[in-house]
């Protein structure tokens, strides 16, 4: 059974700093795309940052040169690394693989970002 656990979430003041991971079970997920999306109340769920399967990296505009993705094959893991942080950047943050067709989700963990 294919799951994704998010963890790293918290609360941080404005210019903090936060690493959230991934980690998977039943599955290699660093063999995988892999994205981080986040959903802030009242908003539709983005696409924040993918990493493929050989390594290459995409972001939103949003977060470009304040988040980076990466991976760690030894501990099935991918990261978020996330500086700089904005108010605007507070949201349930979810890790999401697509496997034989399937989409898997994580249940998330919540970032906010406030004084």
């Amino acid at each position: 059974q294919v799951q994704l656990m998010e963890s790293g979430g918290g609360l941080v003041q404005p210019g903090g700093s936060l690493t959230l991971s991934c980690v998977g079970s039943g599955t290699i997920i660093t063999r995988r795309t892999l994205g981080w999306y986040r959903q802030a109340p009242g908003n539709q769920r983005e696409l924040v940052a993918t990493i493929t399967s050989d390594g290459t990296t995409n972001y939103a505009d949003s977060v470009k040169g304040r988040f980076t993705i990466s991976r760690e094959s030894a501990k099935n893991t991918v990261y978020l690394q996330m500086s700089s942080l904005k108010p605007e950047d507070t949201a349930v943050y979810s890790c999401n693989i697509q496997r034989f067709g399937l989409n898997y989700w994580g249940k998330g963990t919540l970032v906010t970002v406030s004084s």
